[in-house]
């Protein structure tokens, strides 16, 4: 029988986020190492399917339970139970009650078929996520989030900038563009090779905006930002250290709101707006799906509903017999 679970708490600013340490039991551990060799996951999915685990041995565990022991009931009331959420937790969406599922039936189906018993798992389905229209901006509010960034006198501004149009002009996951390293910024910069999803690469095209953007940054803000030390990642923090999503994504919202953008945004719009630009200027959705670096075309077809709704709209406004 699996050893009792004990959870820990960390203190988040000791360790790197693909490197936390938690006390899961070996078959935990087995389990992710197979989710990385097997499926080639990214390491943000293994780090939120460790964390979904995580809270379910410690939602067992104030139960009095072991994995084993675990039922049907037992997985449906902690999804219940986070749903609802705590003083902790805000209650979880749908998307994430989705991912939680898939994870907790791998890994109960992956200790059922390695200790030889039931999979109390295997009938718990995941909840359908209704269907959400991306978010995309208007090329006016792209450029003014770019002016947001401030004017390119400081290397905290050359950063933002190049960091924003990049994301812009090239549709990557932000995630995508932090990883950059040094050697994979070529000059003069018309081109971008970028790694997805289970390391799925990509090469997409640069424009001379961001281009532009990206060499200044290098010249004159990177080294300013480095201060001497040494480091690979080429979007830099105010430390001189590689930037984190979570602080790209800072930029992002900042940028938006010194530019006077009052549209909801969301990490992804920067992206949502790339592929939607691209559908209203013409552009073929396989290529789209190509750049986006989906695995498949239904993914990008949601953003043809976009480009529909506003076709639709400027019907409306424009034809004297719509109304």
């Amino acid at each position: 029988m699996m050893a009792r679970f004990t959870p820990q708490k960390l203190d988040m600013r000791l360790v790197c986020p693909f490197e936390i340490s938690m006390n899961l039991p070996p078959d935990v551990e087995v389990f992710l190492d197979h989710l990385t060799v097997e499926r080639g996951l990214s390491r943000n999915t293994l780090l939120a399917y460790r964390r979904d685990i995580t809270r379910y041995f410690e939602f067992l565990e104030g139960r009095g339970k072991e994995i084993a022991e675990a039922r049907e009931s037992d997985i449906e009331d902690f999804l219940s139970y986070l749903r609802s959420g705590d003083g902790e937790h805000s209650p979880l969406s749908v998307s994430s009650s989705a991912r939680l599922i898939i994870a907790l039936r791998g890994f109960h189906k992956f200790y059922a078929r390695e200790h030889a018993q039931v999979d109390p798992a295997a009938q718990v389905r995941p909840p359908t996520p209704g269907r959400r229209l991306p978010k995309a901006l208007t090329v006016a509010e792209i450029e003014a989030m770019i002016t947001g960034a401030g004017d390119g006198s400081t290397a905290q501004s050359l950063r933002d900038r190049a960091l924003i149009e990049l994301l812009y002009a090239t549709g990557a996951r932000v995630s995508e563009i932090v990883n950059l390293e040094i050697d994979q910024i070529r000059k003069p910069l018309t081109s971008l090779r970028l790694f997805g999803k289970g390391g799925k690469e990509r090469v997409v095209p640069v424009g001379t905006f961001a281009g532009e953007a990206v060499d200044a940054y290098a010249v004159r803000g990177r080294p300013a930002l480095l201060a001497g030390k040494s480091e690979r990642k080429f979007f830099l923090n105010m430390r001189g250290g590689g930037l984190s999503r979570q602080s790209a994504w800072e930029i992002v919202r900042s940028a938006a709101i010194k530019g006077g953008v009052t549209t909801e945004l969301s990490p992804h719009s920067l992206r949502h707006s790339f592929a939607t630009h691209l559908l209203d200027g013409g552009a073929d959705i396989r290529t789209v799906q190509e750049l986006l670096g989906h695995a498949s075309v239904a993914t990008t077809q949601i953003y043809t509903l976009v480009t529909i709704d506003r076709l639709r709209e400027a019907y409306l406004l424009a034809h004297p017999r719509a109304k």
